[in-house]
């Protein structure tokens, strides 16, 4: 097959390209393929651009270098800032709780201060109470200041005793504040209850408690004053019926006696939010019950008791047939049924000035009573005390019976005052009225 007919069945062959090289008498030849002659465009394309790219980078090196120290610069300045704002805010929230912390002790001062007045009064009080109970009034009153006044004492270095109850309500929500809760740390957020304001809403609480102790305290001196005035006035009035001198206000005090006393002057001790109004209710209760007592004192000496309770009255005061002679007479006491030798006891505390035989009367006590008035016990079978014996009122004086001008065994009861026998059931009748305060 000729060379044309080769090319019209298989086309046109292209020729290759030979790189011929030639060094002195040598002579060497290359035949350049397809796939060579990619192979050296591609290195060369390579190699192109990666001179391309290390040219741009070195041109632009310092670009790059001060955009990133310029950002890295800006994240600096944003931590800082970030960091100084969270000094701050830690810096204000501690001084919050250190202002917290003296808020609650100066408040805590304060209450300490309170209850140690209302213990200093109770002290006053107490001593009042016992001598108005002592005086018949009913002085069961409760002061409930003095619970925790002896763990208050001391420990000032940590919170006082009195404030652990109140630092048990505060540690309610014991939860710290978030310092640093998230990236939002500088944005609003509504304030939470601080422990001060959990502090004044318990200090409130006890404060008014206090004030409630402290106003019980007050009404109960207050009705104590008015019961002991009213009692004294009672047993005035039937003291004054009886013509009984009536003791002065200031009996047994000698305000004007100012022969040894001294000493330097001192302002008057003030309580703290107190004054001096409570000591001023305290000294008029004190005075009230010292004029009841007074004339307290005085009524119980007196022969208001009756002399034979639950005993039959026989006869009367006043004028009577004599049962001896059948005419008329006065009888000077009252006569009571008693049985044989039964204990017979006095009306009121006394002196014995008669104990024996005395006529009439056969075997007599006469005890004296003081304010000029005596009591007399007649036809009694036997004596059990002698003259000059100091005689109270469950002591027995004698034995009941039938001595002297006497049909039977009976109590002749007889009172007289200033030397004139006056009606015993008048006294008697007082002494009903006044049992309330002399028994």
């Amino acid at each position: 097959m000729t060379h044309t007919q080769q090319n019209r069945i298989f086309g046109k062959q292209k020729q290759e390209h030979i790189l011929i090289l030639a060094s002195g008498d040598r002579v060497r030849h290359l035949t350049v393929k397809p796939w060579m002659a990619a192979i050296a465009f591609c290195f060369v394309g390579v190699f192109a651009i990666g001179y391309l790219l290390a040219t741009s980078y070195l041109v632009l090196r310092d670009d790059l270098i001060g955009a990133t120290m310029a950002r890295q610069a800006r994240m600096q300045h944003d931590y800082e800032d970030r960091i100084a704002a969270l000094r701050a805010q830690v810096d204000r929230v501690t001084s919050r709780q250190l202002l917290d912390q003296q808020v609650v002790e100066d408040k805590v001062d304060k209450l300490m201060e309170q209850q140690q007045a209302l213990v200093s009064r109770r002290g006053k009080l107490g001593q009042l109470l016992d001598r108005a109970e002592n005086s018949g009034l009913d002085a069961k009153t409760e002061t409930p200041a003095s619970a925790d006044a002896a763990d208050a004492k001391g420990k000032r270095a940590e919170l006082p005793a009195a404030m652990q109850p109140i630092e048990r309500q505060l540690a309610g929500d014991a939860t710290p504040a978030d310092v640093t809760p998230d990236n939002s740390t500088l944005a609003y957020v509504p304030p939470r209850e601080t422990s001060g304001d959990r502090a004044d809403r318990v200090f409130s609480k006890v404060t008014l408690s206090l004030k409630g102790i402290e106003q019980r305290q007050r009404d109960r001196v207050s009705q104590l004053t008015t019961d002991a005035s009213d009692a004294s006035a009672a047993i005035s009035n039937v003291l004054t019926r009886f013509q009984i001198r009536v003791p002065s206000e200031t009996a047994g005090v000698k305000p004007d006696d100012n022969s040894a006393v001294g000493g330097p002057y001192v302002e008057p001790e003030i309580g703290p939010g107190i004054g001096n109004e409570f000591d001023n209710s305290l000294a008029q209760l004190d005075t009230a019950l010292t004029r009841l007592e007074a004339v307290r004192e005085t009524a119980v000496s007196l022969p208001f008791q009756h002399p034979a309770i639950g005993k039959e009255v026989t006869s009367p005061f006043g004028n009577r047939r004599d049962p001896f002679m059948g005419r008329l007479a006065l009888h000077s006491g009252i006569d009571f049924r008693f049985t044989p030798n039964e204990k017979i006891r006095p009306t009121a505390p006394g002196k014995a000035i008669t104990a024996g035989w005395s006529g009439g009367y056969g075997n007599m006590v006469e005890i004296d009573h003081g304010n000029g008035i005596i009591t007399r016990y007649g036809h009694m079978a036997g004596v059990l005390v002698k003259v000059g014996d100091i005689v109270g009122r469950e002591d027995a004086v004698g034995l009941a019976g039938s001595t002297g001008r006497s049909t039977g065994t009976h109590l002749h009861y007889e009172v007289r005052q200033n030397g004139r026998a006056v009606d015993p059931i008048y006294f008697i009748s007082a002494g009903t009225k006044l049992a309330g305060y002399i028994n």
